[in-house]
């Protein structure tokens, strides 16, 4: 056999007569690193150190310093839980486990009501495994015998591995170790030995219900976070303990902006300072959109249920809608989405190729039911608003307009120091709707808009909806979390399906191409992700308090009413604060505030017509005469609408 080891950019070849192991090969010929290989990949599959190599292939050592690393090696952190587990409670069942971006989950049958101190034995009892570097010894079994093996003694699992077959067929074969104190199953190979997993961290448990109904058992889901080296879990965990600080939920709080109450699950309370900063985004958009030949329209909140039925929503979104039957035996259901409001408004009456393309702009009130425990503050409710746009155009135009939503994509981002911008082309799923031409067409079109713009890009293989590809956009805000925001979204199966048309140059009918377009996608939701990213410091037009003017005693508030008249008369929004509390006291407050600028005044100040000037983030920038003080807030609005 002719065998090419690829290790670390290094590559050994090696003829070989025999069946060999990947482990007594690393023995035998020590390629580079070879005590930190953990598995290896041969030729497109992934295998264990056990794997016997009967043919030519090349191989792939995996170490902990390869980039996927960390994701390679969480089912095998799952297994170290699962063993600690058991060995704790010799009862419990392991029934199903997923894998996260930073770590997994794992949900667990017949145990106690898991509290802290179940936890930290847990996590002792991982560690004892990881220090006595216990070999893992598995074997290969099919999805039919996995099944079957669980049958009777633990019917949850073995439902759980029932819906792989029918979720997939590329699932045939699954991993079972050979170890008597863990009767388990996996989705991916294991690590050669518990030395490997060292670097992990049991972040909580809570209650799931199985397969997500109230009605089934209540399952134990413990989370753990898990890495290939101490400094990932280190960085993370560092990161966790700052997103902590920037929760938007407590920021709200603090900053007096909105609030949640329970008689109107998943809706927010805006106070007046939070709606302030939603009429500000609102209307940076609005102006981005006019400058880029937008119009803006709007549709209703309330529409027939023939209408969703026509759309498809009511066939394949029905339980998250909110629907009410009326007295005289109608169906109507509260919007979850603005396309089929924008599809009644192209239809009304004929369009000409001359109207084209055409773009219409909505900020959409929608309402999409999501279960109570995924609910979470703006970045998950059932009330919001999308910032939905969609552009009807001809088949040449399509090229140009996914270039001009992406342009001004990535400019709005940029505005708000979203620098770092991710792009995937979501492609053909295996069940959808037209011709291979067509999906050929526009998934084409969509990856030439990006390398018209030299951007990078990212293909996700069968992720597109079944009537057409898209194009999504995801954010890393400054503590590097990522968030999934804008999308851009082919469509021809809506026009199509309410007749859509436009008249051509020949004066025959065609059917429009529809792009589904969102830059913040929820407008709540993104102002979530903005009070998080700049830990509620927002920027100085985005503030709805920009100037808070303090003075020390009633002396000198006449003087502090001038400056108000005055700041007010550029149209800063300004506060003046006269209370009796001392000058520490108010500095303190409106710090906490995060107002980005305050105005001390005292008797110095109203003797030399100054003000001194503070930060949010403590910074004094001294005494200011009058005509300064406005020359640096000119300054900073010129350069807050130039940004804009």
């Amino acid at each position: 056999m002719n065998i090419q080891i690829i290790s670390h950019q290094n590559a050994q070849q090696l003829s070989i007569e025999d069946p060999i192991s990947i482990a007594t090969l690393l023995e035998t010929y020590k390629p580079p690193a070879y005590k930190k290989v953990f598995l290896a990949k041969v030729g497109s599959r992934y295998v264990d150190l056990q794997h016997l190599i009967t043919e030519d292939c090349h191989i792939q050592l995996i170490t902990s310093q390869d980039d996927e690393a960390s994701m390679l090696q969480r089912d095998s952190f799952a297994y170290l839980l699962v063993k600690s587990v058991l060995n704790l409670h010799p009862n419990a069942k392991p029934i199903q486990y997923q894998t996260t971006d930073t770590g997994f989950y794992y949900d667990f049958a017949e145990t106690p009501n898991f509290n802290e101190d179940h936890l930290n034995d847990i996590s002792n009892g991982m560690q004892n495994i990881v220090q006595q570097k216990q070999p893992i010894v598995g074997r290969d079994v099919s999805l039919t015998d996995a099944i079957a093996y669980f049958g009777s003694e633990n019917p949850l699992k073995s439902e759980h591995l029932k819906q792989y077959r029918e979720q997939s067929e590329s699932i045939t074969t699954l991993f079972q170790p050979l170890d008597d104190s863990v009767n388990d199953i996996y989705l991916f190979p294991l690590v050669a030995n518990t030395s490997f997993l060292p670097n992990f961290k049991i972040t909580h448990v809570s209650g799931a219900y199985w397969q997500g109904d109230a009605s089934q058992p209540m399952l134990q889901r413990i989370y753990v976070t898990c890495w290939a080296t101490r400094k990932q879990l280190t960085d993370y965990l560092k990161q966790q303990e700052e997103a902590a600080k920037r929760d938007h939920r407590k920021l709200s709080q603090q900053l007096d902006l909105l609030h949640f109450d329970e008689r109107a699950p998943g809706a927010v309370f805006w106070h007046a300072k939070g709606w302030k900063i939603f009429q500000l985004l609102t209307g940076y958009l609005r102006h981005q959109q006019e400058e880029a030949g937008y119009i803006e329209v709007n549709t209703p909140d309330v529409m027939d249920r023939e209408l969703w039925e026509i759309s498809g929503h009511w066939q394949n979104y029905k339980q998250q809608m909110f629907a009410v039957e009326t007295p005289d035996e109608k169906t109507y259901a509260l919007k979850p989405m603005s396309c089929p409001g924008a599809v009644c408004l192209y239809g009304h009456d004929l369009k000409s190729y001359r109207e084209l393309p055409l773009k219409m702009a909505e900020f959409g009130k929608v309402h999409r039911y999501e279960p109570s425990g995924s609910l979470h503050g703006l970045m998950r409710v059932r009330h919001f608003t999308q910032d939905d746009a969609h552009i009807f155009c001809t088949k040449d135009q399509l090229l140009s307009e996914c270039v001009s939503a992406i342009r001004l994509i990535y400019k709005i981002y940029q505005h708000f120091g979203f620098d770092n911008i991710s792009i995937k082309v979501s492609t053909r799923p295996k069940n959808r709707i037209g011709s291979e031409q067509t999906w050929d067409f526009l998934e084409q079109t969509l990856i030439q808009s990006l390398q018209d713009i030299d951007i990078a890009y990212e293909v996700s293989e069968g992720e597109g909806a079944f009537y057409g590809p898209k194009i999504e956009f995801t954010l890393k805000d400054a503590i590097g979390r990522e968030w999934q925001c804008g999308t851009i979204q082919v469509d021809l199966n809506l026009p199509e399906r309410f007749d859509l048309s436009y008249i051509n140059e020949d004066n025959q009918k065609q059917k429009p191409v529809m792009l589904h377009r969102a830059i913040f996608g929820s407008l709540e939701r993104f102002i979530g992700i903005l009070i998080e990213h700049y830990a509620g410091h927002l920027p100085f037009w985005l503030a709805p308090v920009q100037v808070m003017i303090i003075t020390i005693s009633e002396h000198q508030q006449i003087y502090a009413q001038q400056v108000l008249k005055q700041l007010q008369n550029l149209s800063l929004r300004v506060e003046c604060d006269f209370g009796k509390d001392k000058l520490g006291y108010k500095i303190r407050k409106h710090t906490l505030q995060k107002v980005p600028f305050l105005l001390l005044i005292g008797e110095k100040e109203l003797e030399e017509s100054s003000v001194r000037v503070r930060t949010s983030k403590g910074m004094d920038l001294g005494l200011l005469q009058m005509d300064e003080l406005e020359k640096f807030l000119r300054q900073a609005m010129v350069s807050q609408n130039e940004d804009r």
